[in-house]
């Protein structure tokens, strides 16, 4: 099946995976909309993050797509689809979870109202999944399934996907609704939205999260336009539960996060 996948390899140096999951799921959203199977474009992608003063960020980057019968790109992942037909898909795949955070990203005085102090904290590294999806769609939406282990030994943590989306047609304009809830391990969520035992060594009050689920739901847009071009568009909002949002990494008060992919690519 050959369609229009948006890839972002430059994705792979920003700090937070939501983003680069954003791509993908966008990405696989323009199938079957443009006949090509290498695009190139350009992306502005926005994230309001939920760490404390990190704030937001709007960047400009480059496109690079392929998709192939087998093979893909999507965003920072790599797959490999086992199975497909009409309604079921089975794929396997690595990606990149940018997560990552440094210290110095922080704000020192949103974390001073949380009772932390900046240079008692330790990077939050990026690292690499490796997982299986399954996807199944038929006149009621479409049910994506996706389940991905760290195994770069970061956080040693899983996350499994579970989201349920709607196309619809408006023209030549393609409209994704989408709602669903990722589920963390509690090694992934301690990690990223945890206090890590050598930040309590340096004096830093111990918070452990454990296993957490966050709800998301997100608007697509794919747009084809003179033959070989698309407009691809996606706005995602994730509510914290409360286990994340009472984080001391987390800016007081905040109980969400947004972000914006706007990309244009042409189909060779």
């Amino acid at each position: 099946m050959l369609a229009l996948r948006v890839c972002t390899p430059l994705l792979l140096l920003l700090p937070f995976s939501a983003l680069a999951q954003v791509v993908e799921r966008t990405d696989a959203k323009a199938q079957d909309q443009l006949p090509s199977r290498w695009s190139a474009g350009v992306a502005v992608v926005h994230r309001d993050s939920e760490y404390a003063g990190e704030g937001t960020r709007t960047r400009l980057y480059p496109n690079i797509a392929y998709d192939g019968d087998r093979f893909y790109l999507r965003g920072a992942a790599l797959g490999y689809r086992a199975y497909t037909d009409d309604r079921f898909e089975l794929r396997t795949f690595i990606a990149g979870r940018l997560d990552g955070l440094d210290a110095d990203d922080f704000g020192v005085a949103e974390l001073a109202r949380r009772g932390v102090d900046r240079r008692l904290l330790s990077d939050r590294d990026d690292s690499v999944d490796v997982g299986v999806g399954a996807s199944w769609k038929g006149a009621a939406g479409k049910l994506d399934l996706d389940a991905r282990v760290d195994v770069s030994g970061t956080s040693d943590g899983y996350a499994v996907t579970l989201d349920y989306s709607y196309p619809l047609t408006l023209g030549r304009t393609t409209l994704v609704p989408s709602v669903g809830a990722v589920r963390l391990s509690a090694d992934m969520a301690d990690y990223y939205y945890g206090i890590l035992d050598e930040e309590v060594a340096r004096g830093v009050a111990a918070y452990r999260p454990g296993a957490a689920t966050v709800p998301r739901a997100s608007l697509s847009l794919v747009h084809p336009f003179a033959k070989r071009w698309a407009l691809l568009g996606n706005l995602e909002y994730r509510a914290l539960p409360d286990v994340l949002k009472d984080s001391p990494l987390v800016e007081l008060g905040k109980d969400n996060s947004t972000s914006l992919f706007v990309g244009i690519s042409r189909g060779f």
